[in-house]
């Protein structure tokens, strides 16, 4: 199987613009995500995929493949599809989204999502991690879910799921294993075509997750478990912890 590694690199961001070129310990965030998508074996090939000439003339400068995408996509999986169809929507099995905005991806986590798309019978690809901490369930900014016994998705939530009926006198991550979404996307080709023909689901618009469009409409999304956490950089704040941990290394 050929997989196709797409990084999504938008200019404009409401919280922190032109974020994918912001320098962090010398190197651009985008560059940091494309030195550690190439690291991943089970990429066939890596792309940036973006609707702004600044963000393109940099990855040219870096000896990296770019393509220009629509600058009205509403998400990265939509950005996604129009990649591959620019590169050759018949030369790739699968497609991996990589986001532009992890500037210290793991590549093990890239290469455990193609792993997952290898299997038989696999739609959709992606990660979680176990909670370690209490404070993880109860920040809406993370999106958690349930899996069924062969950790295929039931439910994303910005809410902890499943509820705790009989409550708990000590940690909650304690008295039952939850699980944090991390936000790497595989998909088989064919899948990726049918998910972007998808209109807007209820359940995607009450907690703004659009996997659960895929859900609702009865894809299946696999989960592989990971150690890895993830760090996206969305803030000023996120930007200073980013370029700390560069100094650090």
């Amino acid at each position: 199987m050929r997989i196709l590694g797409v990084i999504p690199a938008r200019f404009g961001s409401s919280r922190l613009p032109g974020k994918v070129l912001l320098d962090i310990g010398g190197r651009s965030m985008v560059a940091r995500v494309i030195e550690q998508a190439r690291r991943c074996p089970g990429l066939a090939a890596v792309v940036v995929a973006t609707d702004d000439e600044r963000v393109a003339g940099h990855v040219r400068g870096l000896a990296a493949e770019v393509v220009m995408t629509s600058p009205d996509h509403p998400s990265g999986t939509d950005r996604c599809y129009e990649a591959l169809e620019r590169v050759g929507r018949d030369r790739f099995d699968a497609v991996v989204n990589i986001q532009g905005d992890e500037p210290f991806l793991d590549p093990a986590q890239l290469d455990l999502v193609c792993a997952t798309l290898l299997r038989p019978g696999v739609q959709v690809a992606t990660l979680a991690k176990a909670v370690t901490d209490d404070r993880e369930l109860n920040d809406p900014g993370e999106a958690h879910l349930v899996v069924d016994k062969d950790l295929n998705a039931l439910y994303f939530s910005r809410a902890a799921i499943p509820y705790l009926r009989d409550g708990t006198t000590g940690p909650r991550h304690r008295a039952f294993p939850f699980l944090k979404h991390v936000g790497v996307y595989g998909y088989r080709s064919e899948v990726l075509e049918q998910l972007v023909a998808l209109p807007p689901s209820p359940l995607e618009q009450a907690e703004r997750l659009e996997q659960l469009r895929w859900l609702e409409n009865g894809f299946r999304v696999t989960v592989a478990l990971t150690e890895h956490d993830s760090f996206c950089v969305d803030t000023e704040a996120d930007l200073a912890e980013a370029r700390r941990r560069a100094a650090a290394s």
